[in-house]
């Protein structure tokens, strides 16, 4: 009898706790971290590691359910967690919470934009409906987010830290257009507006992970995400500490002379070849 059992990707909470970092404990005590999506997945990786660096974390997120619980598991670090359920599709609810983050804490100091989402689909048979909603996610909310923290941070007049999670668009993205198209338009956005923000005091910068594992390789068909080792010359999949710990370096000290840039997180991929979430279609198929 064959195994039907479907794959687990990403680390559970354990792996989360004990996995080895090189920062220092208390490298963002004191410090208040937002992380758009941070109840699960590649975000609760993200939260995890700042929670153990000493950050307070305001996290939100759609699913109430899934936030609340990914909340629970990042007090367990000792540190404060806000969370908060809303749309970053929405301006307001946008603004509204970059707002109560600072009514509660006083300051914010790192955004880190996480929150997105796609499906693997060729791009011919996108629906209206499929295309505005991962526009509308990935690139306008993560603007929405980046506004709203930086007209704070302006009014304020504190200095503010953007991360956003992006992808490895440099060769295209065959089976997720719709979600290269809106990486790609927040990467230049960032490269933009790090230069109008720099006289404030803040740094804008993207992450671009590559085939890196988390749970959201179970949204891909088996034919897709088989696809994924072979898609950078190390032939293997990155990890969501991969992730995480790069967010931090250019969160921490370590990036204060970064800005306008995109740390590659992908193995090489983007001098090497391409994933196909799809599956790779039997005309690029090489015997």
């Amino acid at each position: 009898m064959s195994d039907t059992t479907a794959p687990v990707f990403g680390f559970d909470e354990a792996a989360l706790r004990d996995q080895p970092t090189v920062y220092a404990p208390d490298l963002f005590k004191g410090q208040v971290v937002v992380v758009t999506g941070g109840g699960g997945g590649l975000g609760r990786a993200i939260a995890a590691l700042f929670a153990r660096l000493g950050a307070t974390l305001a996290i939100c997120g759609r699913n109430e359910e899934k936030l609340e619980a990914g909340a629970e598991f990042l007090r367990s670090f000792g540190g404060e967690v806000m969370t908060s359920q809303m749309t970053i599709r929405d301006p307001e609810q946008a603004a509204a919470f970059v707002e109560e983050v600072f009514e509660r804490f006083g300051r914010l100091d790192v955004l880190v934009n996480n929150a997105g989402g796609q499906y693997p689909q060729a791009a011919i048979d996108f629906s209206v409906k499929g295309w505005n909603a991962v526009i509308d996610t990935n690139l306008n909310g993560t603007w929405w987010m980046m506004q709203s923290a930086a007209k704070k941070w302006i009014e304020t007049e504190t200095k503010g830290n953007i991360v956003s999670i992006v992808a490895d668009v440099w060769r295209g993205m065959p089976g997720i257009a719709h979600t290269c198209a809106a990486r790609a338009g927040v990467i230049y956005l960032s490269k933009t507006v790090a230069v109008e923000w720099a006289p404030h005091g803040i740094r804008v910068n993207c992450l671009a992970p590559g085939c890196c594992e988390s749970t959201g390789f179970s949204n891909y068909p088996p034919e897709g995400s088989a696809t994924f080792k072979e898609s950078n010359p190390m032939c293997r999949a990155g990890d969501e500490w991969d992730v995480a710990e790069g967010v931090v370096y250019l969160a921490a000290p370590s990036g204060k002379f970064v800005t306008g840039e995109i740390l590659n997180v992908d193995g090489g991929q983007q001098m090497w070849g391409d994933p196909w979430p799809t599956g790779r279609p039997d005309y690029f198929k090489i015997d």
